[in-house]
């Protein structure tokens, strides 16, 4: 069943329906308090006798006190609906001060009647709203004219005086306090679209700095402890001393920096470690010093990495593809050659790393997954590509990274 949102000024004016028959809600109870107000305030003024005309004016065709209080009544119901119905009770309330005319007429009917001409410009449809305003316009002109030409009186314009103040003052007022409700509610929904968009910026800033970490964090120490990893198995694996203390040394010196880098890493992002030294932003100018760690623990290694300029962002991102794909091809890859290659072509910097590809019999290291993630997030955040996948009987990692001005800084 499909559902109808209604604005909250118009939901006291929704129908409900209950087995199926059609039913108004319940009237508000301001509402109510001036139905009976007004209507104990025309009874208070027929008690008394007093009246807008008197009986013996020509218009007067129902003489007596009592006729009054039928159009006072009905202007009472009316204000019952004047909220929830305002285009049926201005219906019937025009219908009963007109039937008050023929009357000696009541002041708390005339009163009672602006009030539904002001609630159903306000609480009406917008097309009744502005319908209501030219008609109560339109009918105080007329009303001035009209009786000028007839009576050719000055005492005649004060029809059209009384006309405008009973219908077109009360439709221009809720005009007016209905364009400043409606800039208020408009107000009101700018100020909650204003914030659901800013919590949405802070969430989705608050998932790329967490994604920035967990990529900083993996490049940083996947290497070392992979490395601790791979030792670790074949100090196990293998009976012999010499092998055995080979792999601890490897596997102390590898420890030792991951353990630094994760001390700089905590020193960077826990508050009040202002004071600490954050680890410098690698560069191009480290490949060499890159290569020579993964050489020290046990891969061959081919480096052919031209001498480009390129954008921070670039640099740091291509720096942490080879850091990964070493790693990657440390846990991996079988034995053999590891090249890596970095070329700058038109204005893209391309960076290659091709590692043996087949069945390993030594220790391996397991992998999530989450280095191939984490490289291609970078690629993707300056607007390059990645792929990674076998290539005959190598593992290639490709990665396009472009050097124009749409790179980030």
């Amino acid at each position: 069943m499909q559902s109808t949102t209604v604005p909250r000024h118009q939901a006291r004016r929704a129908v409900t329906v209950l087995d199926g028959v059609m039913a108004l809600p319940r009237p508000h109870r301001f509402d109510l308090y001036l139905a009976a107000g007004g209507l104990l305030g025309g009874l208070l003024l027929v008690a008394i006798g007093l009246g807008t005309r008197p009986s013996s004016d020509p218009i007067t065709l129902f003489d007596g006190p009592w006729p009054v209080l039928v159009p006072l009544t009905v202007l009472a119901g009316c204000e019952l609906l004047r909220r929830t119905a305002p285009r049926a009770a201005l219906l019937t309330g025009t219908a009963a001060i007109c039937a008050d005319l023929v009357t000696q007429g009541s002041l708390a009917t005339v009163l009672m009647f602006t009030d539904v001409v002001y609630a159903a410009v306000l609480y009406g449809p917008l097309a009744s709203a502005r319908r209501i305003q030219w008609i109560t316009g339109l009918l105080t002109v007329a009303g001035t004219l009209v009786p000028f030409a007839v009576w050719r009186k000055p005492e005649a314009l004060l029809i059209g005086v009384v006309v405008g103040v009973v219908a077109y003052g009360p439709a221009a007022t809720g005009w007016i306090v209905r364009n400043h409700r409606d800039a208020a509610e408009a107000a009101r929904l700018r100020a909650e679209q204003t914030a659901l968009l800013a919590e949405m910026d802070r969430t989705q800033a608050v998932v790329a700095e967490r994604a920035r970490m967990a990529r900083e964090l993996h490049d940083m120490v996947a290497n070392h402890l992979s490395a601790i990893a791979i030792h670790s198995t074949a100090a196990l694996s293998i009976d012999d001393p010499s092998t055995s203390r080979e792999a601890l040394g490897v596997i102390r010196e590898n420890s030792v920096e991951g353990l630094a880098e994760m001390r700089r890493l905590i020193g960077i992002l826990r508050d009040g470690e202002g004071e600490r030294e954050p680890s410098a932003v690698p560069t191009l100018d480290g490949l060499a010093a890159l290569v020579e760690g993964a050489r020290a623990n046990g891969l061959d290694i081919a480096l052919d990495a031209e001498r480009v300029e390129v954008p921070a962002p670039v640099e740091l991102a291509a720096y942490r593809i080879v850091q990964e794909s070493l790693t990657n091809a440390l846990k991996h890859a079988c034995p053999g050659r590891v090249t890596v290659s970095l070329a700058r072509r038109d204005s893209v910097l391309d960076v290659r790393v091709s590692s043996p590809y087949g069945h390993r019999d030594g220790p391996r290291a397991p992998g999530s997954g989450s280095g191939l993630v984490g490289m291609r997030e970078r690629a993707a955040l300056l607007g390059g590509t990645f792929d990674a996948g076998p290539d005959g009987a190598h593992w290639t990692v490709r990665a396009a990274l472009p050097l124009g001005e749409g790179v980030p800084e």
